[in-house]
């Protein structure tokens, strides 16, 4: 499977598989949500939990407060937990093979993946690069330490990487379903804050992986003819969570490497999911926009420079969203600050991303935790209506999720955060485990 750019891994799960309190949201949802964090700290009540593997975006900040734990400190704890979890039986027996996944969400029931090993060799997140595996939305290098700070020396990793193929006739995660859902799943759970359910299956059959290599080889024989910007090169993934997530580990990689790592190294692959685009179970949704320290008439001033700028009062918060969803022949923007509401278009072409995101970094300057990426509207106004600290949302418009590949073979990566993959509460769990030797 070298040349496709998948391998079958080595999944740990615990010993406990339905246990509520392993599996967490990704460590980059709720990000301004410190209550949600403190919720889930508390349902844990100290059992194992991924919580105690991870490092939540929202406590990235916390260095400058009083009771704050350094970064140093939390990612040291996080290695010696994985450490205790390997050594103290938390985890069953290894098991060899691909995890076919079924996901419940709040919003849409039966979203398919396949947890699995894609090798990093393969992918390349510079906008220039037009390798198998490729990224979806830019990358910005300063996110990077962090999250290589993590992995660096981790004896685990835990996917939440969402990897799409374009499976524009769904033959694979359907029918692999219906082959492996004769034997009892690996895992049952119910998720923690009413984020739905999920079940997954081993599959180690021979006949069911030489199925999956085919329909993947069907996808990478068809894919440098059916996107011509690609440059006659196959184009088999789109990274469409995670991507940092995934850059941070492709560092790593070429830390490890640099300093004579064979190529036989666990950290050559990174263990993800894989889903596919046309899951009528995954629905692509805007990551809107909240922006720091400004208020209504400055934020409306940098908005002035998009192209055919229009600026229209609203009246409410239903005014303004509905507003947002109906637009089709221009851009449109949300704009939201303590009450005060503003309906905004522009003539700008493409994702809408694409002209407000450069606006927003001059704005921002060489500070570029004054903007924050809020995937749920209802957060957008929650932080707008704040006393606290000016918080001024910016609503965006839907996102199609039909093209994405010819966009990105055509163009390259997206402006980052241009889309999410449904609400907050779908992101991934973390859930599987790998173990990374180190």
């Amino acid at each position: 499977m070298n040349k496709l750019g998948i391998e079958v891994p080595s999944v740990l799960l615990p010993k406990n598989k339905s246990s509520s309190k392993w599996p967490v949201i990704a460590c980059d949802q709720f990000t301004q949500d410190r209550d949600y964090w403190e919720k889930v700290k508390t349902f844990v009540s100290g059992d194992p939990s991924t919580l105690n593997l991870i490092f939540p975006e929202v406590f990235l900040t916390d260095e400058n407060s009083a009771d704050s734990i350094s970064a140093e400190k939390r990612i040291a704890d996080i290695h010696s937990d994985m450490k205790n979890y390997l050594q103290s039986g938390v985890f069953a027996q290894p098991g060899k093979g691909f995890i076919y996944i079924e996901r419940d969400t709040p919003y849409q029931k039966k979203r398919r993946g396949l947890a699995a090993l894609i090798d990093l060799e393969h992918y390349d997140w510079h906008p220039d690069a037009r390798p198998l595996i490729r990224c979806t939305e830019g990358t910005v290098p300063e996110r990077l330490p962090p999250r290589m700070n993590i992995r660096r020396g981790a004896p685990l990793e835990l996917p939440h990487v969402l990897v799409l193929i374009d499976d524009d006739k769904n033959s694979l995660l359907p029918a692999l379903g219906e082959k492996v859902k004769n034997t009892s799943p690996v895992y049952d759970i119910e998720l923690m804050m009413d984020s739905g359910s999920v079940k997954g299956w081993l599959v180690n059959e021979e006949s069911d992986i030489a199925f999956i290599n085919e329909k993947l080889e069907e996808l990478y024989n068809r894919s440098a003819a059916r996107y011509p910007g690609s440059g006659g090169k196959p184009f088999l993934y789109a990274v469409g969570d995670g991507n940092h997530s995934l850059a941070a580990a492709k560092g790593i990689w070429d830390e490890l490497k640099k300093n004579g790592a064979d190529l036989s190294h666990p950290c050559r692959y990174a263990l993800i999911e894989v889903e596919n685009i046309y899951d009528p179970a995954i629905e692509f949704e805007p990551i809107h926009r909240v922006v720091f320290d400004i208020n209504f008439d400055e934020i409306i001033s940098v908005l002035r420079e998009l192209p055919d700028f229009s600026c229209e009062n609203a009246n409410s918060a239903d005014e303004l969203t509905s507003f947002c969803k109906s637009q089709s022949a221009a851009n449109c923007f949300g704009v939201v600050l303590q009450g005060r509401y503003a309906k905004i278009t522009t003539s700008a072409a493409g994702i809408a991303t694409a002209c407000l995101q450069p606006l927003l970094d001059k704005y921002a300057g060489d500070k570029p935790q004054l903007i924050d990426y809020i995937h749920d509207e209802d957060e957008v106004f929650r932080l707008a209506e704040s006393k606290n600290r000016l918080a001024c949302g910016i609503l965006l418009p839907p996102v199609m999720k039909s093209g994405l590949f010819e966009t990105v073979a055509r163009l390259g990566p997206l402006p980052r955060k241009s889309f999410s993959m449904g609400h907050s509460a779908e992101k991934r769990f973390y859930l599987e485990c790998r173990a990374l030797g180190s």
